[in-house]
């Protein structure tokens, strides 16, 4: 099999074996089996919605990248985006240095960057599938989805089933899921394959201007907002300033009243800029092991 190869350097401090660590722990990405070492994963590439398949390892200064095809800037920089290396941490430790909150998470898990959904529409997808579900059955349900409507691929001689892209989910029925979630799926297809659940859309705008449009979508909460401009779109700088859960966090960390505002929460996130989303989840991989 023919593979063609390119490497990412990061700027600031990046450690792979921190990013490998959290996705073995996370069940919502369809990761094949790491070895400790390498991060191998299929998915429909947003540049151009066709299936690649994506083996990472670390190299000096950054990682080493194999794909399954010719993998132009577009493939790059989603690459890059999925482990956070197109942004640059420089400034990320005199964040640490500032709060000696952040200092103790950043020392616990040195160099650990946000680790992203192969694609904004994969983590809109996720958002969908695991409301009201645990998040293993979620994974299940999403494995199955990719296994019976996205196309195969193999990775270091290992097969890997692609999350279907967005064309395939629009007249797919059966997905196992309730009606209202399928027909939110397919309506997510329609945004995705309009432009709207694409990372270069989501990051030209705003964060709150973002965050404000994802929620016009059907299906999409405040929280699910969040999940995909973060962790589906990489974006380095949002914060959704209404999630109960990583409120708590925050009261705990800071000492803040039970009764606190949202305003209280978005104020102590203005510290954090340009970082917001990255503080942030370093506070919920801490509380939480993994993240939604």
């Amino acid at each position: 099999m023919t593979t063609h190869g390119f490497t990412i350097i990061a700027k600031g401090p990046f450690d792979f074996g921190a990013s490998l660590r959290f996705v073995e722990d996370w069940p919502a990405t369809s990761a094949l089996p790491s070895d400790g070492r390498v991060l191998r994963f299929a998915y429909c590439a947003e540049s151009d919605w066709l299936p690649i398949g994506v083996s990472v390892t670390p190299a000096p200064g950054g990682v080493a990248v194999a794909t399954t095809r010719a993998a132009g800037a577009g493939i790059r920089g989603e690459v890059a985006r999925i482990l956070s290396l197109d942004v640059d941490g420089t400034g990320f430790g005199e964040l640490g240095e500032a709060d000696p909150v952040i200092g103790d998470l950043q020392r616990a898990r040195p160099g650990l960057r946000p680790v992203c959904f192969w694609s904004p529409w994969e983590a809109a997808c996720w958002a969908v599938i695991v409301q009201r579900s645990s998040m293993l059955i979620a994974s299940r349900l999403k494995q199955r989805i990719a296994e019976r409507h996205g196309a195969r691929v193999t990775v270091d001689g290992r097969e890997c089933a692609a999350f279907p892209p967005p064309v395939t989910l629009l007249e797919a029925g059966g997905l196992g899921l309730p009606a209202q979630k399928e027909e939110w799926l397919r309506g997510l297809a329609r945004a995705a394959l309009d432009g709207v659940l694409t990372t270069e859309h989501l990051r030209s705008a705003g964060p709150e201007e973002a965050l404000a449009e994802l929620r016009t979508l059907a299906g999409v909460g405040p929280f699910s907002a969040g999940l995909i401009l973060i962790r589906g779109a990489g974006a380095p700088d949002a914060f959704p300033g209404d999630e109960p859960r990583l409120f708590a966090i925050l009261r705990e960390a800071y000492g803040l009243p039970e009764d606190a505002p949202p305003a209280a929460y978005r104020k102590l996130a203005e510290a954090w800029r340009p970082y917001r989303s990255w503080a942030s989840f370093l506070f919920r991989a801490s509380a939480y092991g993994v993240m939604d």
